[in-house]
């Protein structure tokens, strides 16, 4: 059963309910940010990454510390093309089963992994994507506690389940516009298609006017819009 339906639906519940998550960027500029869950992949990682080579897009990735520690090459590789790189949790598991300490291990585990991989300053890796984007306000109130920043989506086209390349770029474009933040997979669910929906979007979303940016510029604004401090440089 597919649920894309609800996840526009369940993006205006939610959004004003835990404004504490990064959920858009600005609507007053044409700029929309490319995210990726669950890599790297052996495979369909470095696929990914040619087609935003060559179309010159900076992108987001939320990695898997397990998939890191497997593919450290393929994760320092991402980082040096100049996407961006948040945590998705060591394991793919859903943050509400686990219990504070366990949370905070893969947390942990994940972002020195990555750290690891990449030769990035744990400080900097500081954004978390909940898997299957399941939190709870505990979740989220640990997450803050342990000075993380929780991102979440507000175009999410359930690439995961396959559906098919053309109904998952038309899925984005019917729902994109100004500050829209898209989850996409380069993981085993979804990954198999996601160089190909790239290679299909992306150019449609360029004709449209929009510009492509990463998570840390939509924070970096978020916390220009409070007055915040932004403790990320």
């Amino acid at each position: 059963m597919q649920f894309a339906p609800l996840y526009p639906l369940l993006y205006r519940l939610l959004k004003p309910a835990f404004p504490g998550c990064l959920w858009t960027g600005s609507r007053d500029r044409p700029r929309i940010a490319l995210t990726f869950d669950d890599g790297p992949h052996p495979t369909y990682t470095p696929q990914l990454l040619k087609i935003l080579d060559f179309y010159q897009i900076s992108a987001s990735f939320f990695l898997l510390g397990t998939c890191v520690e497997k593919y450290p090459d393929l994760a320092k590789e991402v980082h040096q093309r100049g996407h961006w790189i948040g945590l998705h949790g060591y394991y793919h598991h859903s943050f509400p089963l686990l219990s504070p300490p366990e949370l905070r291990d893969s947390l942990q585990k994940n972002q020195r992994a990555i750290a690891s991989a990449c030769q990035i300053d744990l400080h900097n890796l500081r954004d978390v994507r909940p898997p299957n984007g399941l939190f709870v306000p505990q979740t989220l109130q640990h997450i803050h506690q342990w000075n993380y920043r929780p991102v979440m989506w507000s175009v999410v086209p359930e690439d995961w389940v396959r559906p098919g390349i053309s109904t998952v770029v038309g899925r984005v474009l019917s729902q994109v516009k100004n500050g829209s933040l898209i989850v996409l997979h380069d993981g085993k669910c979804g990954g198999q298609d996601v160089a190909q929906t790239a290679e299909m979007l992306i150019p449609q979303l360029l004709e449209r006017g929009y510009q492509f940016t990463t998570i840390d510029e939509f924070q970096r604004d978020r916390s220009e819009e409070k007055n915040v401090p932004d403790l990320s440089v």
